[in-house]
């Protein structure tokens, strides 16, 4: 590492650019996202790897990732320019999970990392997720510190630090892979007939020679990088696809991924979905009957059903809630000692694991769960819990501020309470701002598929109606 100090006249002048606008890079619930050149740019790029240099940890590399989207070169290279004015050795995992970002981190003992990736959005985003050292997405004094100098808040002590290095790194994904395989404890897939949907993503990178490793009878659908169609009509967010290989293979089960391979859904041998929550109470299940889930205690969050709360609970199982995003799932079975937590799509946290969300761990620990069983996904899920309708509209709301001030609307806010009256302790609403995407989520879950479909409508139209007016 070269010594980088500048003559004192040189101090007014930040090396990296000029401040950014407030507000115009902020993180959300997972990162920083959006659309390609106009929120996300090399120009961000650049000085947010330079201040992710200055406030990670000194000591160790710092390792970066990326999903498949065209886009992502262009950003690893402005994220590790940075990184290098800043005076950090940089390690370039290239195409992976995001996961094997985090567990790089804890394998090699990183200062921290960066993953590209704009998780199930569309092509034309991409975004960019931070890992501290610990190998967990940055708490909120560090996000804030980062912003703080994207914003111009220290640049007049922040000349160059040095001249650091970048090194392609992709042979550490042997080590994620190896991990992946070894998570089963010598379990076999031999006979299995299963489906992965790969997206085109993240997935591509080892997801199949996984499943083949364990000796699952594979069909494999978009299972090469494509940046260009990453996430369309494919993936966790599409299931056609995945749902007709599967009837058509006549395959046990099939695994989606999403763009970046950290969530996961799954389809039984019938076609039907198999969620995040579903997920949750088969691995809660076997974790309890093996003695291995502290205080039977399950962490979701306020979008999972409440036929899984109630059906847990009457297991003797705990049921914790927090806000929606994994990292809030990860506090807070750090807090509570939790063993397994996640989201209802398809995020699932394991302590025994690393506590990093992995897609492709999930399939592996469903696809010898069930086989271990000696049945069927079909099978089991036929016993699992009755969930409640549910359904969730997304509104389009572009003014962030009334977005995220949506309680502010006097007529939205007395409506969802003239809902949770009528439904009188038989359904909830929860209506929230998307942390990444310019949506207001309204969802409404109730006894009755009527009460579901009266509300969701009703309230999804009035916030349209009274957040986008003039």
């Amino acid at each position: 590492m070269v010594s980088g100090d500048l003559p004192m006249a040189e101090l007014a002048r930040f090396p990296l650019g000029e401040p950014l606008a407030a507000g115009q890079a902020r993180f959300g619930t997972d990162g920083i996202r959006g659309r390609v050149g106009s929120v996300i740019t090399p120009a961000l790029a650049l000085q947010l790897g330079y201040w992710c240099g200055q406030v990670l940890p000194a000591e160790g590399p710092v390792v970066i990732g990326a999903d498949s989207r065209s886009s992502g070169p262009m950003l690893v290279a402005a994220l590790s320019a940075g990184l290098a004015a800043a005076g950090r050795e940089v390690w370039d995992l290239g195409l992976c999970p995001t996961p094997a970002v985090p567990g790089t981190i804890r394998a090699q003992g990183c200062a921290g990392g960066l993953m590209v990736s704009a998780s199930h959005n569309p092509p034309q985003d991409n975004g960019i997720k931070v890992f501290g050292a610990s190998g967990a997405k940055l708490k909120q004094p560090q996000q804030q510190a980062i912003e703080a100098g994207l914003h111009g808040a220290g640049r007049e002590r922040s000349p160059f630090s040095g001249v650091g290095l970048v090194r392609p790194r992709p042979d550490l994904l042997a080590a994620y892979r190896d991990s992946l395989i070894a998570s089963v404890g010598g379990a076999r897939l031999d006979g299995c007939k299963v489906v992965l949907d790969l997206c085109w993503g993240s997935a591509t990178a080892c997801g199949e020679s996984v499943f083949r490793a364990l000796g699952a009878d594979l069909t494999v659908l978009h299972g090469e990088p494509d940046g260009e169609r990453i996430n369309l009509g494919c993936g966790s967010t599409h299931l056609g696809a995945l749902r007709q290989a599967v009837l058509a293979d006549g395959a046990s089960m099939g695994f989606a991924f999403d763009g970046d391979a950290d969530r996961m859904l799954a389809v039984d041998g019938r076609g039907r979905v198999v969620d995040g929550d579903q997920i949750l109470y088969l691995w809660g299940q076997a974790l309890m009957a093996q003695g291995q889930l502290p205080d039977q205690r399950i962490v979701a969050t306020v979008m999972s059903n409440l036929g899984f709360e109630k059906a847990w609970q009457a297991k003797g199982g705990l049921f914790e809630r927090t806000a929606v995003g994994d990292q809030y799932v990860h506090q807070a079975m750090e807090e509570l000692g939790a063993g397994l937590g996640g989201e209802q799509s398809g995020h699932i946290l394991s302590a025994r694991h690393g506590m990093s969300g992995d897609g492709l761990l999930t399939a592996l620990q469903v696809a010898v769960l069930i086989q271990a069983q000696g049945g069927s996904l079909a099978t089991w899920l036929d016993t699992s819990f009755q969930p409640y309708p549910q359904k969730l509209v997304n509104v389009i709301v572009p003014d962030r501020q009334r977005r995220t001030e949506w309680q502010q609307c006097d007529a939205l806010r007395l409506a969802v309470a003239a809902a949770e009256a009528a439904m009188a302790g038989h359904g909830r609403v929860l209506v929230r701002a998307s942390g990444t995407e310019p949506l207001l989520r309204v969802m409404v879950e109730a006894a009755s598929q009527a009460d579901v479909d009266h509300w969701a409508g009703h309230l999804a139209g009035l916030a349209e109606s009274q957040l986008n007016g003039v």
